[in-house]
């Protein structure tokens, strides 16, 4: 990390009003622990306890802490914890290993940013209902989830109002294959059913290889739309 680029960075987004914003690299735990021994090996190892495995942790925890620790150092007012913990169906880990092995590493990590008063703010692709509890508990604030692998009932039940929303909005289904009316249904249908006068809701949106051009302007467009929907 070019910690000379961050502070100057960090110090132009306050000069224009914007949040000064840090984050852990994508994938800072789970993930770099599938890197390293291979997602079949660190399944197995949980559930065995294997010592090994705890102790690589317990160095991965040491160095995260200190990124984290360096971006508060800076001043900054959202820190970021990005990690893919969901598939298609369901999550990567079952919630007990998460919930054993991965969140109390994820309450250490973010617990000095809620001491500083920064916003804590967590991505996850996939299918993330079985944790997503958990990861209120640990501490998050703003959780970034995929709409349709979660459901959109299922976030309106179970999250609008206990945290805001940065919405993932679909990239597989409607943006890709769908007509621009679709596309303005579902945007709608996001704004209107997750947000509220007070707020909460985010949405992010990727566009990716093979979406056409003209459903590229039509999610453009919706997004314009309704972006006044509780104004």
């Amino acid at each position: 990390i070019d910690w000379a680029l961050v502070e100057r960075n960090l110090a132009r987004a306050r000069s224009e009003g914007r949040l000064a914003c840090g984050s852990l690299r994508h994938g800072h735990t789970f993930l770099t622990l599938t890197y390293l021994c291979g997602y079949q090996q660190v399944i197995l190892d949980m559930a065995d306890g294997e010592p090994r495995l705890l102790a690589l942790i317990e160095m991965l925890e040491g160095f995260n802490r200190a990124t984290v620790q360096r971006y508060l150092d800076l001043g900054v007012e959202w820190m970021g914890y990005p990690e893919d913990l969901g598939m298609q169906r369901g999550p990567m880990l079952s919630p007990e290993q998460f919930r054993t092995t991965i969140r109390p590493v994820y309450e250490r990590l973010m617990a000095p940013a809620l001491e500083a008063g920064c916003i804590v703010h967590m991505h996850s692709d996939g299918d993330i209902r079985s944790l997503a509890d958990d990861l209120i508990l640990s501490g998050v604030q703003v959780i970034n989830l995929q709409d349709l692998v979660n459901g959109i009932d299922w976030i309106r039940d179970r999250l609008k109002g206990r945290i805001c929303i940065d919405l993932d909005v679909d990239r597989q289904q409607v943006t890709r294959f769908g007509s621009p009316a679709q596309i303005d249904a579902l945007i709608r249908r996001e704004v209107k059913e997750l947000g509220s006068p007070q707020g909460g809701l985010m949405l992010n949106c990727g566009i990716y290889p093979g979406i056409p051009l003209g459903n590229m302007r039509a999610l453009m467009d919706a997004l314009t739309r309704y972006a006044g929907y509780y104004s």
